[in-house]
């Protein structure tokens, strides 16, 4: 972080100073929310919890070298108290947040910030890593996307900082925008509008509203601002109409600014294309997993385009960025030839269906599949229909054997069944202990296993259990 004192922090946040802390003690060390993670320097910010509250922790944050206490109530250190709450220290965050933004970025920092239903969190992964050839990068690690996961991302940067990149993720109408207050984006890239938090909007309009929010927030096209827009999304392509910031498309039609031709998979389920991009093309062929892919990475492309990478450079880029957050789409090989893929952080119809072409990609004609799915939440009323339908769908792709995780998966089994020829078996288990035991009754050697659904299901357990004694293993962010 930037370096402040005290007293300039107290005058930012609209805390008080209290307690043994003199205003002229500089914060030096990053801004945590976890005792452990205090070092020298460090601000600790406590914040309640469900079962534990972080002030009950600034002791250990002291001894670890930190600065002082950023919290709600008096604690026995050197303070900053704010009066409010958790609410209030989170908003106090927040503006410290966007003073270290607005320092960075007029000292020549480029802040980016993707949203979407779903690939957030592999684009932000990979646009880390292609900038990170033309600066230095701070991004979030996994998926720390919301009010205060935003905030602690942000005060990671400093006076070396180029680029920083926002992962944005909406709850409702009105938190992206939210998120673009604390660190207001120069170049918006909006992936798709899926059917992820269905439940809680009410509907797809709802959620492009939201996410269309990203937009809404960039400078003119005259101060700099530039939206990256999924061309094959018509509820993404329409959000041109919403901003001000010059627009540039990506997809895979000819209409696109940015435009994949000849995708091609292989036999371990990574895609292979032709980049065309700004007059130039070059091939591709990705590290990560998945036909989904490609819309990933013609995005990171389309904003690699803006810092004057031309379709050669991105494309050598993309090729050596590879899998970094947990439990996306995690492939690894066991020693007797069965490939077991991860992907059980989340799940969404999008997502699953994403997956499942993925796992038959892998699998081809020569391999046994298995899908062990669970429920995908916040779905509301469409939730019956989409489970139906992800049965359906991968009953259609051939998967030799489904395991339905809990009672609320269980119409996948039930759209399955109802495919017509299908000739793989559908069972149905209450948990990830059950799911474990389903596999380990059925797997033989070479056969392919997907592993997914909604983070509450808990279902990297299964995929952990097959896992052991894993020899090869890669990893990639859904």
């Amino acid at each position: 972080m930037i370096a402040l004192t005290l007293d300039r922090i107290a005058e930012i946040t609209r805390t008080r100073i209290r307690g043994s802390a003199r205003p002229d003690t500089a914060v030096t060390g990053p801004v945590v929310v976890d005792s452990r993670q205090a070092g020298p320097g460090s601000l600790f910010v406590a914040l309640g919890g469900e079962r534990t509250d972080g002030h009950d922790f600034a002791g250990a944050a002291l001894a670890a070298g930190a600065a002082a206490v950023l919290g709600s109530r008096p604690v026995e250190a050197p303070q900053l108290l704010a009066d409010g709450g958790d609410d209030e220290v989170v908003a106090a965050l927040g503006r410290l947040a966007r003073e270290v933004a607005d320092r960075v970025t007029a000292a020549g920092a480029d802040i980016v910030g993707v949203t979407g239903s779903s690939g957030k969190t592999t684009t932000k992964d990979l646009l880390a890593q292609v900038l990170g050839g033309l600066g230095p990068v701070v991004a979030p690690a996994g998926s720390f996307n919301n009010e205060i996961g935003h905030p602690l991302t942000v005060l990671r940067a400093d006076a070396d900082t180029r680029f920083v990149v926002m992962e944005k993720a909406a709850r409702g109408i009105g938190h992206i925008a939210h998120l673009c207050t604390i660190a207001p984006p120069r170049i918006g890239v909006v992936l798709n509008v899926g059917s992820a938090h269905m439940g809680e909007f009410g509907g797809r309009e709802a959620i492009a509203q939201a996410k269309g929010e990203l937009v809404e927030a960039l400078p003119s096209a005259a101060d700099g601002g530039v939206a990256v827009l999924n061309a094959d999304d018509d509820a993404v392509r329409a959000m041109a109409a919403r901003t001000s910031a010059r627009v540039v498309t990506y997809g895979r039609g000819e209409d696109a600014d940015v435009r994949a031709r000849d995708v091609r998979m292989d036999g371990a389920g990574r895609a292979a294309f032709t980049l065309e991009m700004n007059g130039g093309s070059a091939p591709v062929r990705l590290a990560v997993v998945g036909e989904h892919q490609v819309h990933n990475a013609l995005a990171v492309a389309a904003v690699a385009a803006e810092f004057g990478m031309d379709a050669a450079a991105a494309a050598a880029a993309l090729a050596q960025a590879g899998p970094v957050s947990r439990w996306r789409m995690e492939v690894g090989e066991l020693a007797d030839g069965t490939t077991v893929v991860n992907d059980a952080y989340n799940a969404n119809p999008e997502s699953m269906a994403a997956a499942l072409r993925t796992l038959g990609a892998i699998a081809g004609d020569r391999r046994r599949s298995f899908a062990v799915l669970g429920a995908m939440a916040e779905l509301g009323g469409e939730a019956r229909e989409a489970h139906e339908e992800t049965g359906r769908l991968a009953a259609s792709l051939g998967v030799d054997g489904l395991i339905v995780v809990g009672e609320e998966a269980a119409p996948i089994a039930d759209g399955a069944a109802r495919v017509a020829g299908w000739q793989g078996e559908a069972v149905a288990v209450p948990d990830a202990a059950g799911a474990a035991e389903a596999l380990r009754t059925r797997l033989r050697p070479k056969d392919v296993v997907l592993v997914k659904g909604s983070r509450v299901a808990g279902l990297e357990k299964v995929a952990e259990k097959v896992a052991e004694g894993l020899t090869a293993s890669g990893k990639d962010a859904q």
